[in-house]
């Protein structure tokens, strides 16, 4: 696994050599752990990752993480604070007097941060490196690919087994519940987004809040989860019908597992993220149906649950081999239920593999 990270630093120093920058300080706790393999939580606590070009890179731990800092990463020269230092004073006297252009996230740095850094680090030039990180991203690794797929086996067999609990009467939360409940059971770090069940009228609010609401039967019943494992995201979406539903609702539905089935057979390499957005939407516009599907059809999916690319009409970034992408189509008709189905794929050297293999055909359940 040293290799990996090792990879990925070398990575940043040649950037470094390229924008002739002195130093990056990386701050937010996951690409601490996606260049090292360190993972934490420091909450209000400084954390960092010092990258000084040509040189050794070192971390900045708070003490109470010592001891995990140096089982994960004890390849890396490893530093503390306690809870009564300045660490930006400690930072400070880590880089070197003669570094001057320093890379940050800015994305991830408060205000209040970055002025204390700024104050403590005097005479100091400071460029954005949070473009840099994402494209490293965008192409996961063999490894990387590997817990993706355990954290969407994880989150179906969460889905099996909520599936099995619905009956009338049940409330969405009380499946919510059940679900997250099943998350931590089968060995899951925690939900990666807040669990969603939609139940009827409900299920046409792409991002609704499931509450007391109880299931009865002739209404559809959306499922959207995912969960954390190993660091790595899973994120799915499969709409049920509970007991028989109408032929309108079944036609909704075919026509969002139509679009989503378009979408998935349009991916392959050199490709505009574009086109299969468009795809699913003018399939969806065909059925009469295109004021009721308003969101992008997806997003990349790795360390979060949402990251680089942006599946939308206006991204013309080409699709890469080792992408990983959410395709996830729907409509939403109000007052009377909506459809989305969402599929985790990676594109491969002659398309893509559907990493998702929970069954999409409409599925009557209670």
């Amino acid at each position: 696994m040293k290799s990996i990270y090792l990879e990925r630093l070398n990575v940043l120093q040649s950037y470094m050599d390229q924008k002739a920058l002195d130093a990056i300080l990386i701050t937010l706790p996951k690409h601490v752990y996606y260049l090292t393999g360190f993972a934490s939580e420091p909450h209000e606590r400084f954390l960092g990752l010092i990258v000084i070009r040509q040189e050794e890179p070192s971390l900045l731990v708070p003490e109470l993480d010592r001891e995990a800092a140096a089982q994960a990463a004890g390849w890396l020269t490893i530093h503390t604070h306690l809870d009564t230092d300045n660490p930006y004073l400690l930072l400070n006297k880590l880089l070197p007097a003669s570094i001057r252009r320093i890379g940050l996230e800015k994305k991830h740095l408060t205000v209040h941060q970055y002025e204390a850094l700024a104050a403590a680090l005097e005479n100091r030039t400071y460029t954005d490196v949070d473009q840099t990180l994402l494209e490293m991203r965008k192409i996961k690794s063999h490894d990387e690919l590997e817990r993706i797929k355990h954290s969407i086996r994880l989150i179906e067999q969460v889905l099996e087994h909520g599936v099995k609990l619905v009956k009338p009467g049940i409330t969405e939360l009380d499946l919510v519940a059940e679900l997250e409940y099943r998350m931590k059971v089968l060995g899951a770090d925690g939900p990666a987004f807040d669990t969603m069940v939609l139940a009827g009228e409900k299920s046409a609010r792409p991002h609704g809040q499931p509450g007391n609401r109880a299931i009865r039967e002739g209404e559809l019943l959306l499922f959207d989860l995912g969960v954390y494992a190993n660091g790595y995201a899973s994120d799915i979406t499969r709409t049920f019908a509970v007991g028989d539903v109408s032929d309108e609702l079944s036609t909704i539905y075919n026509a969002v597992l139509e679009a989503n089935r378009r979408a998935i057979a349009a991916v392959r390499p050199g490709a505009p993220l574009s086109v299969l957005d468009r795809t699913a939407r003018q399939y969806i516009e065909e059925q009469g149906f295109g004021p009721h599907f308003m969101h992008r059809l997806g997003h990349g999916l790795g360390l979060d649950v949402h990251e680089y690319p942006s599946v939308h009409d206006r991204n013309d970034d080409p699709l890469e081999e080792g992408m990983v992408l959410t395709i996830e189509p729907g409509i939403y008709w109000p007052g009377k239920g909506g459809v989305r189905i969402e599929d985790d794929i990676t594109v491969t050297a002659d398309g893509c593999e559907v990493l998702t293999a929970f069954p999409k055909e409409l599925t009557i359940i209670g």
